[in-house]
């Protein structure tokens, strides 16, 4: 039967956890390199060590693919398989080792930023020999390219373009295209949700790409065919390169301003999906996705956009730590020791009092007991959207942060 797999890794990327072979291994290559002089940039020993577990990581990322190549052969389900293999940004730890002639890393607008390899295989789909396919393509395209292949019907139209036709070898790359590149920056310095977050999209954090031209931030113009590393600003010798890259752009706001900076709400209350626990990696414009923030409690306040599924009475539950972690709200987790090292013990909070508020209702207080595990309220909500606002004080009343968890429950 047809499926489809979507596997996504943490690795390459920190914290930097992974079969202790594979480090050993790589740390012997990487002396081995140095020792014939390929490579001699001198490296701080913390970064060098860092290096080494990213490369020792991306082999590892290499076995098991072909763990999954040989099972795909086994299966006999090779041939008639489109596997798609790329990755989701620039480099981190490879730009300080080898970036493929590029300038820049992962959340830069240069092309060591958002350049990604990308391979595309599917032996009964008449593909032709193996071969580099030059020209601007985007992750969008992969949709309507696997909806093509596929012959699966899209039925709405969608972003991007197929690459079928390229990849068979009946069309060529269309050489005019033109790319928009921006995102969402990670507001790391933001406690709480702001209109000046860096998290808010603007037109002028914008990579327009035509041809061998990189128009960056609408202030730098690049020719990758003279200046690869992207060292040399040409935008004054080029007006009419910038005039078309512009204008572009100007099209391509307009069409997405609305929309770029519109926060989507998390669903509650959905028979699919009841309860459902909130983390504060969904909290509107600041930065709490890791879970090292977490343990050293990060003093950071954020709200939930929320869409009420179905009137009825619903439970929230406010926590400090997920409930598998079994702690009360002023405790701290302990130094706890993984398969390959060691997370550090977590910082401990005088939590003495919670507080919620749901849109532009009342605010409800408890106050909060040594050893208590959670906070919980209860209200009667509207089906509709709204906002979840939560706190944790201490006995001064003072904030200290928002409750990182939230588990909500309709109960009726």
């Amino acid at each position: 039967k047809p499926f489809f797999v979507y596997l996504p890794t943490n690795a390459p990327h920190s914290p930097y956890w992974l079969p202790q072979s594979y480090r050993e291994a790589m740390t012997r290559r990487l002396a081995e390199v140095e020792a014939s002089g390929a490579f001699t940039k001198k490296l701080a020993p913390k970064k060098r060590q860092e290096i080494i577990d990213f490369l020792a990581m991306i082999e590892n990322i290499d076995d098991n693919v072909g763990r999954l190549d040989a099972f795909l052969k086994e299966q006999g389900l090779l041939d008639d398989t489109v596997l798609v293999f790329l990755t989701d940004n620039g480099s981190t730890q490879g730009a300080d080792y080898y970036n493929a002639g590029m300038w820049g890393r992962k959340t830069t607008l240069w092309e060591g930023g958002h350049r990604v390899p990308c391979f595309i295989r599917y032996p009964k789909g008449g593909f032709g020999k193996p071969r580099d396919v030059h020209g601007l393509a985007e992750v969008q395209d992969l949709l309507p390219t696997l909806l093509d292949l596929t012959g699966v019907a899209g039925g709405q139209e969608v972003d991007g373009v197929s690459l079928a036709p390229v990849l068979r070898g009946k069309a060529a790359m269309d050489e005019d295209r033109v790319l928009v590149i921006n995102y969402s920056r990670m507001p790391f310095q933001f406690e709480y949700a702001a209109p000046d977050s860096p998290s808010r999209m603007r037109r002028e954090g914008a990579a327009v790409l035509w041809k061998n031209w990189r128009l960056l931030e609408d202030r730098e113009l690049y020719d990758l065919t003279t200046d690869k590393l992207q060292r040399h600003n040409v935008i004054e010798e080029h007006p009419e390169v910038v005039a078309r890259l512009r204008a572009h752009l100007d099209d391509w706001w307009d069409s997405v301003k609305e929309l770029a900076n519109e926060a989507q709400p998390v669903m509650i209350g959905h028979p699919k999906e009841n309860p459902v626990m909130l983390t504060a990696c969904e909290w509107l414009d600041v930065f709490v996705d890791q879970q090292q923030q977490v343990r050293r409690a990060d003093r950071k306040n954020g709200w939930w956009e929320i869409e009420v599924a179905q009137e009825g009475t619903y439970e929230f539950e406010l926590r400090r730590w997920p409930r598998e972690a079994d702690l009360p709200l002023d405790g701290a987790m302990g130094e706890t020791k993984i398969t390959d090292g060691v997370l550090p013990a977590g910082v401990s909070l005088p939590i003495a009092r919670a507080r919620m508020q749901l849109g532009a209702g009342p605010m409800q207080v408890k106050p909060v007991q040594p050893g208590d595990k959670a906070a919980n309220f209860t209200q009667k909500l509207a089906a509709g959207r709204t906002r979840l606002y939560t706190w944790f004080d201490d006995a001064a009343q003072q904030a200290l942060m928002g409750a990182y968890y939230v588990y909500v429950t309709r109960k009726d």
